[in-house]
C-alpha cells in the first residue's frame, strides 16, 4: 500500500498559520486565536495517536498567546506529517484524511463561513 502524500496537509496548514500570524491582535483576541490553538491542540493529539498507536498518556499544548497560535498551528500540523512518514500504512491514510477534515471544518477555514475574527485576512 503507498503511503498518502502529505503536500496537501503541509500546504493547508502552512495557509492557516499565515493566515493567523497576519491577523491583528483584535481578531486574534476576538476568538481567532482560541480556534487556532484548538485545531493545533487536535493535531497534536492526532500525532501522538500516530506515534504512540498503543496509548498512553497525551500531552495537551500549551496556551503560548495570541502570537504564538500561528506557529503553535504550524509546528503541530508538521508534526502530524512527520508521524505519517513512519506510522503503519493502515493508519496512515485515515489519519490523513482526518487531518484534512479538521482543518476544512475548522471555523478559520473560509469555507466554514464562521471565522471569527478572520475575516479578510
Amino acid at each position: 500500500m503507498p503511503r498518502p502524500d502529505p503536500r496537501p496537509l503541509t500546504d493547508a496548514v502552512e495557509r492557516f498559520a499565515d493566515r493567523l500570524r497576519s491577523l491583528p491582535q483584535s481578531a486574534l483576541e476576538r476568538g481567532a486565536a482560541a480556534d487556532g490553538l484548538a485545531l493545533a491542540r487536535e493535531l497534536a493529539l492526532l500525532a501522538q495517536r500516530l506515534e504512540f498507536p498503543e496509548g498512553g498518556m497525551s500531552r495537551v499544548l500549551p496556551d503560548a498567546g495570541v502570537f504564538a497560535v500561528g506557529d503553535q498551528l504550524a509546528v503541530a500540523g508538521h508534526d502530524v506529517v512527520a508521524a505519517l512518514e513512519t506510522a503503519p500504512a493502515h493508519l496512515a491514510d485515515p489519519a490523513l484524511r482526518e487531518a484534512l477534515q479538521l482543518l476544512e471544518s475548522s471555523p478559520l477555514s473560509p469555507r466554514s463561513g464562521t471565522a471569527r475574527g478572520a475575516r479578510g485576512a
